[in-house]
This record gives C-alpha cells, sequence and structure tokens, in this order.
C-alpha cells in the first residue's frame, strides 16, 4: 500500500471520530501551549539579564557592601547589596563602602577608571509637580567613559560641573506631565539643577530611571549619604582578558584593607560577566523546572491518544478484517493507525504552538511591572517551536504505537467474524 492511500486512511479515521479526536488533541494542545509559554518566559528573562548585566560590557567589575555565603548557591550580588540565595544561606552584616575603598582599587595595576556610587532616592520637583526619583552620585570622569548608554541630546557630566545633571529616557519622559528636556530647571530636594543630558532609551531600566549628578552634590540631595559613604565602585579594567585576575587582586587587597577573613568578609567583588554566566544558569535550571511540569500535561495526553486508538483499532476491526483479506500487509495497518496517531499530535502541537504564542504576546501585560526594569519580557525562538512540534509528533506516534502493533497483528478472520 502506498504511503498517500495510508495517510489518506488516517486523515479519515481522524475525520470520522471528530469528538474523541478533538477531545485527545486538547490535552496535547494544554501541553505544548503551557511548554511554549513557560520556555518563551525563561527565555526573555535571560535576554533581559542578558542585555541588563551584558551591556556593562566584559571589562566590568563592581564592588558593593555585604556578603553572603550560600550551600550550593552563587555569592555575592552586583551592583547593589548582598546579592542571590541558595540553602542555608547566610549574609554578612553590610559594612559602608567609603573613598579609602575607592584609593585602593585604584591602586590595582591594569585599572582605567573607577567610579564611586552614591544612590538614594530624592525629591524632585518640576512646574508644580513633585515626584520622588532615584538619584545617582557618580565620578564624573569615570562615569562618562564606563557608561554604555548613548545620549540622545546634550552632554555627559564634566568634571567640575556644578548644579548640572544628567536623566534617563524615563525620567525625561513620564515622571512629569509635562517632558523634561534639555536646559530645562529642576528642583531636587530644594537645589536648582540644569539638565545637561539626556540618555537614550536603554531598555534594561536601571539608566533609564535616574538622575545622574557630580557625586558631591548627590551627597546633599541624598538623604544619609554622609560624607564618607560609597555605596557601590564600578571598575573598567583597561583589558577585559584579565577581569578574572583583575577581580581576585581587588578582592584580595580590599580583604587586607578593611582588616577582614573569609569569615568576616563585608563586601562582594564581582564582574559583569561572571555575574551574567551565574544568573542565566539559575534561570535556566528554572526554566527547566517549569518546563517539565508543564510536559507532564504532555504525557496525559498521549495517555488519552493510546486510549483513543484502542478504541479506534476495536471500531474498525472488520475493516481491518477486509483490507487484510484483500492483501494489505501487516505493516500497512500499523502505518495507518501510526499516521493516525501522528496526526493527532501534529494538529495537537500547531494548535498548542498557536495558544502558547498568543499567551506569550500578552502575557508581559498582565505581568508588567515586575520583571526587571518594571517589565516582563518574552521571547519565542524558532527553534522552540519547531521542536514542541516534533515532540507533539513524536509523542503522538509513541503513544500510538502499540494500538498500531495490535491492529497490525489481527488475523483476517478473527477480524471479520468481530461484531
Amino acid at each position: 500500500m502506498k504511503f498517500k492511500k495510508s495517510f489518506r486512511l488516517a486523515l479519515n479515521i481522524l475525520l470520522h471520530s471528530k469528538l474523541r479526536s478533538w477531545l485527545t488533541i486538547i490535552g496535547i494542545v494544554i501541553g505544548v501551549a503551557a511548554i511554549v509559554a513557560i520556555v518563551s518566559i525563561g527565555e526573555g528573562a535571560q535576554a533581559n539579564v542578558q542585555e541588563r548585566l551584558g551591556g556593562l560590557g566584559a571589562d566590568i567589575i563592581t564592588v558593593s557592601p555585604g556578603f553572603q555565603r550560600a550551600a550550593g548557591g552563587f555569592r555575592g550580588g552586583f551592583g547593589g547589596g548582598g546579592g542571590g540565595g541558595g540553602n542555608a544561606a547566610t549574609t554578612t552584616s553590610a559594612k559602608n563602602l567609603t573613598n579609602r575603598d575607592i584609593q585602593v582599587v585604584k591602586s590595582v595595576e591594569g585599572i582605567s577608571f573607577v567610579n564611586g556610587i552614591v544612590s538614594g532616592r530624592a525629591d524632585v520637583s518640576f512646574l508644580a509637580e513633585s515626584a520622588s526619583v532615584n538619584v545617582q552620585g557618580v565620578d564624573t570622569l569615570a562615569w562618562s567613559n564606563i557608561l554604555t548608554t548613548e545620549l540622545e541630546s546634550g552632554r555627559y557630566l564634566n568634571q567640575g560641573d556644578n548644579n548640572v545633571i544628567v536623566i534617563g529616557s524615563r525620567i525625561a519622559r513620564s515622571t512629569f506631565k509635562q517632558p523634561l528636556v534639555l536646559n530645562r530647571d529642576i528642583t531636587i530636594e530644594g537645589r536648582l539643577f540644569k539638565i545637561v543630558g539626556i540618555l537614550k532609551e536603554s531598555g534594561s531600566g536601571g539608566d533609564d530611571n535616574r538622575i545622574f549628578m557630580p557625586i558631591e552634590q548627590a551627597r546633599n540631595v541624598i538623604e544619609d549619604a554622609g560624607n564618607e559613604k560609597i555605596d557601590s565602585i564600578v571598575i573598567k579594567v583597561s583589558d577585559a582578558n584579565f577581569v578574572t585576575e583583575k577581580s581576585s587582586e581587588i578582592d584580595s587587597m580590599l580583604m587586607l584593607s578593611r582588616h577582614v577573613t573569609n569569615r568576616t568578609k563585608d563586601f562582594t567583588v564581582a564582574s559583569s560577566q561572571a555575574t551574567l554566566e551565574r544568573v542565566q544558569g539559575v534561570t535556566e535550571t528554572f526554566t527547566l523546572f517549569l518546563g517539565a511540569i508543564a510536559a507532564v500535561s504532555l504525557l496525559v495526553g498521549a495517555v488519552g491518544i493510546a486510549n483513543t486508538m484502542f478504541t479506534s483499532v476495536l471500531e474498525k476491526t472488520k475493516e481491518i478484517g477486509i483490507m487484510k483479506a484483500i492483501g494489505a500487509r501487516n505493516f500497512d495497518i500499523m502505518m495507518i493507525f501510526l499516521l493516525n496517531s501522528g496526526l493527532v499530535g501534529l494538529v495537537g502541537g500547531l494548535l498548542g504552538i498557536g495558544l502558547g504564542s498568543a499567551i506569550s504576546f500578552v502575557l508581559p501585560n498582565f505581568l508588567s511591572g515586575i520583571g526587571p526594569g518594571g517589565s516582563v519580557r518574552t521571547v519565542i525562538p524558532i527553534s522552540l517551536l519547531v521542536e514542541a512540534l516534533l515532540i507533539s509528533i513524536s509523542i503522538g506516534m509513541i503513544a500510538g504505537a502499540i494500538p498500531a502493533y495490535r491492529a497490525s497483528k489481527l488475523k483476517p478472520v478473527d477480524a471479520l467474524r468481530y461484531e
């Protein structure tokens, strides 16, 4: 029997048992849709991390207060406090970084720029409106050489600047009813500042939502900033190939300077690349875990396909006997039912991909505000869709293998006598 004829007979079986077929297909649809939606969220999270940390460059090292020890977890954080988590985690109380730590870092050979950062929130007023925004005080020379976000208009901060600021794109467009533009004056904690630069949208949300100013003036507008406190130190090394080596050297020198040991360590040194790899590893593991849970529904769908195929074999027993009586081989019978189960998987896979893609498209609208930069992103690689379709077809054919084999082994005489 030719493949074309076997396919036509398999399709005929599918079309003539619509209700039972659709009930079976629904199980596959749900499983495939869940996998596509979950994996797309994981892919989107990885893309966000890539943009958020990868955009800093492979030559960036960050020092932040606090140190976390975790059995099986990753240590420290990036650009901020303690960082991630793990089993039986213990965290050393964060002790502020100081200007002395900056000088220690600057003494390391192979360092191009060192940016000491003071950050916090401050009240901003413009045309009778007010808002609380993120303010970051920076070393102007180092900041302008480390920052990767491009300017939309104006200029970066320069050495010797006073009462001037550079603002992120969202600060410019969304903070007040009237957009902030270049050379406008705004009031921050009662002090007047002129906008000399507006950054392009970075997409990661960090720089987009900040106001940047010289560190000396930031200490005057950020509460509890003090004269010595540093919230984080961002370092640019001369050669990205030596980031790991320089990270270890900075770590050792700061431990000596701060008089701490591995047990009492109160700061974290992390490179952007190492942190990126760790966070991506956690994201991949989490995505695989959720994907495995979603795959359970595919197994349920496979059981449904097997049950449907057994029922189809019973219903078509007499037809099987007739086909065998007029010359159909065992292989022909088995192929018809395998194709039938494969078609169930194919239809379920296609519909599941469509449903999963639709869910991935609308999901960010419902989950906005909880992801990096205030948004959730979904990414659907073509490879994911192809793999999902192949998996659904394979599950269909595997689930239908035993019923198809039993159908092929029916004896013509017994099949013709079946009522």
